[in-house]
Formats: structure tokens, C-alpha cells, sequence
């Protein structure tokens, strides 16, 4: 069963969830994160599983937990809009931008679909049904409430919604369309791409060329950057993919190159309401 904060969503935030090694937790948080997180200690912003509020003398357990919410850094903002493609009590849907990752991670907090839409719709409880990478635009389904983010994250993660992309890429006519790309595809802690490598393949998708560069595509499994392994490893990398098949270096304020990736359409029977859903993104590449 997936934790409840004892700390509420504030300004958009859930509060950081820390796992103890043990000890004196004024101690440990000092010595792991500097003075300034002693000083949430010491001004009772620190509290435990419980909701008790972590003291100056408060000792804890190994693998323990404590709350206490993070200091922003200054993030570039991403000068993009989001339409609300849908909203009623259950869900919101959002056409979201390239540049914009989907839940805060990593440097990414504030400039993220997820905290942005809790601030701007007033809604702490909004969680993403799934992601899209920060670098992928289009249709993005959240729940509203938590009662049902179970119903719906089950629903994705069981590859029970039907998903169309579409990409912009090169042209090789020596390839037949449509094609199936059937590999293992493994994405490893701490590594920037996920790899394709040999043993019973977990990762699949459709490749169709409309023309002038232009393709659907049509996953059948959901592995991390499944579709931006499958098309670079047939030799028509994403036009503007900085990751595959190198890796490249861009300026975090360099919006100027869009990754040519975009999460056309979502359908799906709503595990709530039962009713067929449909959901087509707004933008082109």
C-alpha cells in the first residue's frame, strides 16, 4: 500500500520523504543536507511517519522515515502553455509542451506538468496517470483526486490504453513500412539512456512512414525512451532527440530544438465511468 504523506501538498509540493540510516535525526539530517535543514528541525517543520514532529532530541530507527518540505532551487521556467484538453471530477487531460517534465525529479520541481497544474486548478491531489519524458509533447492524463489514481495508473500500467505517436525522422528506402520492432530494451540507474541488448525482447512498437518523413507510432509495450531506441536503432533517430543515438549537451534554457516526438492520441474504456475515452493532442510537429 503506497504511503500517505503526514504532510500536505504545499504550493503545489508534497513534502520529500527521507529514509533514515539511524540515530539522532537532527544529526543524520545535518550532517547528509547542511545547516539549512537542521534549521526545519529546529523550527518543527520536520515531522515523522506518525505526523509527530521530529525534535532536537528525536532518535529513529534504521530504514525510518521523516518528512519535511524541500528548498526550491531556481529552475529556468519553460516558456510553453498547456491546454486542458478535458477536465471533470476524475481526470484532467492537458496537451502538454516539449520541455516539460511531467512529475517533479532531479532538477526539474516547479517547471513540471504535475506542479504546475496543482498550482494554476487548485488541486493538491492531482497526480499523473502515467508520463511522458520532459522532452515529449502532447496528451498527458492526470487524476483529480486520490480516491481514483489507483483505478486509473492500474489501467496504464496493464498497457490497457491505446497510444499513437507521432515523429518526425530521416528516410531510409530500403526499409518496408509498416514494420515491427520486437527488442529488450533495459534502462539502468544512473544512465541517461536505456539500451537495447540481447535475451527475450520486452519492448515492441509499430513503425508506419506517412511520407516526408513523417511517422505513427503505435507502442505495444511501454518501455523508458521504448520509441526513441526502436527508431534509432533502425538507423532514423528522432530528428532533435539530444539522446539518442549520442548524447548530446544542451543548455537548460535552450529551448530552440524540440524533440520531434509527440503523444498524438490516447483512447481508452474508463475504468471509472466506463465510458470510451478519446484524446487528441492540439499540436503539430
Amino acid at each position: 500500500m503506497r504511503r500517505v504523506a503526514p504532510l500536505p501538498v504545499r504550493d503545489g509540493l508534497g513534502p520529500a520523504r527521507v529514509r533514515l540510516r539511524g540515530g539522532a535525526v537532527l544529526v543524520e539530517l545535518a550532517s547528509r543536507f547542511g545547516e539549512a535543514a537542521a534549521a526545519k528541525v529546529f523550527a518543527g517543520e520536520v515531522v515523522c511517519a506518525d505526523g509527530t514532529v521530529v525534535s532536537a532530541g528525536t532518535v529513529l530507527p534504521p530504514g525510518a522515515f521523516v518528512y519535511m518540505y524541500r528548498e526550491l532551487r531556481d529552475e529556468v521556467p519553460v516558456p510553453f502553455d498547456m491546454p486542458i484538453l478535458y477536465r471533470d471530477d476524475d481526470i484532467v487531460v492537458v496537451d502538454k509542451p516539449h520541455f516539460l517534465a511531467t512529475m517533479p525529479r532531479g532538477r526539474h520541481v516547479a517547471q513540471t506538468a504535475t506542479v504546475r497544474l496543482r498550482r494554476e486548478l487548485g488541486l493538491p491531489e492531482l497526480s499523473p496517470a502515467h508520463r511522458l519524458d520532459r522532452l515529449t509533447a502532447g496528451v498527458l492524463v492526470f487524476t483529480a483526486r486520490r480516491e481514483v489514481r489507483g483505478a486509473y495508473q492500474t489501467m496504464f500500467a496493464r498497457g490497457e490504453v491505446r497510444k499513437t505517436y507521432s515523429a518526425r525522422a530521416g528516410l531510409d528506402p530500403g526499409l518496408e513500412f509498416p514494420l515491427t520492432v520486437r527488442s529488450r530494451i533495459i534502462k539502468r540507474r544512473g544512465q541517461l539512456q536505456a539500451a537495447e541488448e540481447p535475451g527475450e525482447p520486452n519492448a515492441e512498437s509499430v513503425v508506419e512512414h506517412l511520407g516526408g518523413g513523417l511517422y505513427r507510432l503505435t507502442p505495444r509495450t511501454g518501455r523508458t525512451h521504448q520509441l526513441r531506441v526502436h527508431m534509432a536503432s533502425l538507423g532514423l533517430p528522432i530528428i532533435n532527440d539530444p539522446w539518442y543515438p549520442e548524447v548530446l549537451q544542451v543548455a537548460p534554457d535552450d529551448f530552440s530544438r524540440p524533440l520531434q516526438l509527440l503523444a498524438h492520441r490516447l483512447e481508452f474504456s474508463d475504468p471509472v465511468s466506463g465510458r470510451q475515452r478519446k484524446f487528441v493532442s492540439t499540436r503539430t510537429l
